[in-house]
């Protein structure tokens, strides 16, 4: 397993783009426009792969000097549940704080409020819906 970091526009990034499209978006009948894509070029790209496949995979967007969101988090179906998530938290948490941000903030689905709060994050704020979904916003302090 190796962690690192995807440069926006390689290959590992449209392996990045097709993950979160088949474990994220397609589910819910959704595609991701250009517009969001490009916004991407700023954002803080991560993987978790075994060889040259990616197993899963999540970005950092700063939102405030000091705070930095956790997005688009996704894992390969059939290796959830097999430690690739924690590893992948563990990682960002670590770049995260390399850079100097003391919290992660993230809309989290409701499902996954247990796979988080035993890595240290808390609800902080009520349940909305979120593309068709219910979320909650959680937050840690690094």
């Amino acid at each position: 397993m190796a962690l690192k970091m995807i440069e926006f526009g390689s290959k590992e990034y449209d392996q990045m783009v097709a993950l979160r499209h088949q474990m994220l978006r397609k589910p819910l009948g959704l595609q991701f426009t250009n517009e969001e894509l490009a916004k991407e070029a700023a954002n803080i790209l991560l993987g978790c792969f075994d060889e040259e496949v990616l197993e899963g995979c999540c970005m950092l967007v700063e939102v405030a000097p000091g705070t930095i969101r956790l997005r688009q988090m996704a894992v390969i179906s059939g290796l959830q549940g097999k430690g690739i998530g924690r590893v992948l938290m563990t990682f960002a948490e670590n770049v995260a704080r390399d850079r100097r941000y003391q919290k992660i903030i993230m809309n989290a689905r409701v499902t996954s409020i247990p796979f988080f709060e035993k890595l240290g994050y808390q609800v902080s704020g009520n349940e909305f819906i979120d593309l068709t979904i219910p979320h909650v916003m959680m937050e840690k302090e690094l």
